[in-house]
């Protein structure tokens, strides 16, 4: 899978629900730079907690072998890691928004929300405040599982029609390009249940 999404050279891309012991290897898959940040911790030992979840990925994806976000850039382009939050209240699943600078021209914030449209909202209000505290002057790029459709926010570019968003706030962009099913299948393998978003920034 991030083969297939790297396959193409784009310059920066974020990932979500990632297996912990998958960040070792992003880099060597992906041949980009790879900003990982755990946001839960695995259960089991992958030698357990792999084959169980392999028994049905969309029941129980990464429940036994963590999870973690990732930021993959083009390794010809200088970033650097601004750092992560917690954006979910206690008591719930524990999500993440993490940051990365970008050739000293955009600011990249990652983020998986929780499901529940109340709480989704909440948790992207409190990802967006993070990364535009930190970049208040920059083109900022919110991008990941918001676990919400149609989401808005002014000032930003307009969302894709699933859950997936790539928002561009103070530069220009294309409109949000959804994969179809055809490009993610392999060996009559539909390899994700998430189609990828592209965006280009002008």
């Amino acid at each position: 899978m991030i083969e297939l999404v790297c396959g193409d050279e784009p310059d920066v891309v974020c990932l979500q629900e990632l297996p912990v012991w998958g960040i070792s290897r992003l880099e060597r898959w992906s041949s980009m730079q790879a900003f990982p940040v755990v946001a839960r911790g695995p259960r089991v030992p992958r030698r357990i907690g792999t084959p169980v979840t392999r028994l049905n990925q969309g029941l129980f994806r990464s429940a036994f072998v963590g999870q973690a976000n990732a930021v993959l850039v083009a390794s010809s382009l200088e970033a650097e890691d601004c750092g992560h939050t917690r954006i979910s209240d206690p008591g719930r699943e524990r999500r993440v928004v993490q940051v990365v600078r970008i050739a000293n021209r955009l600011v990249v914030a990652n983020l998986h929300a929780n499901h529940g449209t109340d709480v989704a909202r909440l948790e992207i209000e409190r990802a967006r405040a993070f990364v535009e505290n930190l970049a208040p002057d920059d083109i900022v790029v919110l991008a990941g599982d918001f676990n919400l459709p149609d989401i808005r926010l002014a000032g930003y570019s307009e969302p894709a029609t699933g859950v997936d968003h790539v928002l561009v706030r103070g530069a220009p962009s294309s409109p949000p390009a959804e994969w179809p099913r055809e490009r993610r299948l392999r060996e009559q393998v539909v390899l994700s249940d998430h189609a990828p978003v592209e965006v280009t920034i002008e």
